[in-house]
Parts: C-alpha cells; sequence; structure tokens
C-alpha cells in the first residue's frame, strides 16, 4: 500500500527533525559560548566596583563593551534559529555560504568518528555569486546528503563537497580502514533505526521540492527546486 501525502509529509518532517537533532549540538555550542564570555565580563566587572577606590573609566568601559559584543553574538545565534523554519520568508543563500555554514555545523561531530569533510576549492566564496532561494531548505538537503553518506556508507573516511555545475553540489564518499570502537564518537551517530538511508533522503527531497540523486557512495543535488542534475 502505497503512503498517503499526509504520511509522506510526516516522513519528510521527522527526517528534516532528525538532521536538526544532529545540528543543535553546534547550534548551541554557538549560543553557549557567549553567555560564559558575559557571565565572566560581569563577575569581573563587579570585581572592579568592589574594590574601586579611583574608578578607571577606561577599563570599565572595555567591560561594558566586551559584554555589549557578546550580547549582539547572543541575539544573533538565537536570531539564527530562524534560519530552519520553512515558513520563513528568508533571502537565500549563496552556495559558498550553504556550503561553510552546513560543514562549520557538522565537523566537529564528523572528526569524533575520523571523518573527514573536504571542500573543493571551487565552492570558495566568489564576488558577485548568485543567491539561491530556499535557505532553510538547503540547509536540510546538505545536511541531509551528509548524513546518508555518513550513515550509509560502511568504515567512511571523507565525504568531499564539490561544485556541480554552475547551481548544484556533489558530494561523494570514500572508505577509509574500519578503526577501532569509541563509545564518544560512537555516541555522534545516529541509531539504526534513525539512520538517513536512501528512502528517508529521497522522502526529504520530495518533500522540499528537489531532484536528487542517491548512488550507493555519492549525492547530487540541484540548489533550485525540480531541476534534475547532472553527471
Amino acid at each position: 500500500m502505497k503512503a498517503s501525502p499526509g504520511a509522506r509529509s510526516w516522513m519528510a518532517a521527522g527526517v528534516r527533525h532528525e538532521l536538526l537533532t544532529r545540528a543543535l549540538p553546534a547550534l548551541r555550542h554557538d549560543m553557549a559560548a557567549p553567555v560564559s564570555v558575559i557571565r565572566m565580563g560581569i563577575l569581573l566587572l563587579k570585581r572592579q566596583v568592589t574594590a574601586a577606590t579611583n574608578p578607571d573609566a577606561s577599563a570599565w568601559g572595555e567591560r561594558v563593551a566586551l559584554i555589549e559584543n557578546q550580547v549582539t553574538a547572543l541575539a544573533s545565534g538565537v536570531r539564527s534559529l530562524r534560519d530552519w523554519e520553512l515558513a520563513t520568508h528568508d533571502d537565500g543563500i549563496t552556495r559558498s555560504d550553504l556550503v561553510a555554514q552546513c560543514t562549520a555545523l557538522m565537523r566537529v561531530a564528523f572528526d569524533l568518528n575520523g571523518i573527514a569533510l573536504q571542500v573543493g576549492e571551487d565552492l570558495s566564496p566568489e564576488e558577485g555569486e548568485p543567491s539561491f532561494p530556499s535557505g532553510a531548505a538547503l540547509r536540510y538537503m546538505f545536511l541531509g546528503a551528509l548524513g546518508y553518506l555518513h550513515d550509509s556508507v560502511p568504515h567512511v573516511g571523507a565525504i568531499d563537497v564539490e561544485a556541480n555545475g554552475a547551481d548544484g553540489l556533489r558530494f561523494s564518499a570514500t572508505q577509509g580502514e574500519p578503526a577501532a570502537a569509541d563509545p564518544v564518537a560512537g555516541a555522534h551517530r545516529a541509531p539504526r533505526a534513525l539512520a538517513i538511508d536512501a528512502i528517508a533522503l529521497q522522502s526529504l527531497a520530495d518533500g522540499l521540492g528537489y531532484e536528487v540523486t542517491v548512488e550507493p557512495q555519492e549525492v547530487r543535488f540541484a540548489l533550485v527546486t525540480g531541476q534534475a542534475t547532472d553527471r
């Protein structure tokens, strides 16, 4: 029996939830770091106020400026959570920014599993490069491709991210040597029941409206909805 449209939508939503869960550790770190700096800055400021007999206005100004900068960074991090909401209109994203943002989110988790994320030189930022619509959807597609290769390729040692034409991306995995079990690294791998397999990745792409090519060790998709990928 074929799944109903509603069931397919729920499946795609489940895949997005799993991908967001995998990205959350990096997102939490980005928001927690400014909080730690703010707390330290306030503590030092309090000590200066308590101990000061001759207030040093310049030193206090530096502390206040530091706190203000970190508050700005924290607010930016909180606002960035909106980037994951598909219902929110966004200004789109360039291909190089998409690659930089998503690889930064997952690099630590992949490194813990001995998987190198390698970005091609043709994905370096360029002046005047085009912006593609639906940045939130493209983030999910990018993380979905990484998740599929991470979960499906045995003993994956590296994942290469390269440009595929003018408006596409190509992800390819290479196998490495089997590594000894590492309980810390294992904590970052999805349980088998939650693994991103080919069906899950195809469901994600269908739900977001992108054409995706899924092979055992390679994924390709265009950054514009409804376009097939070239080899």
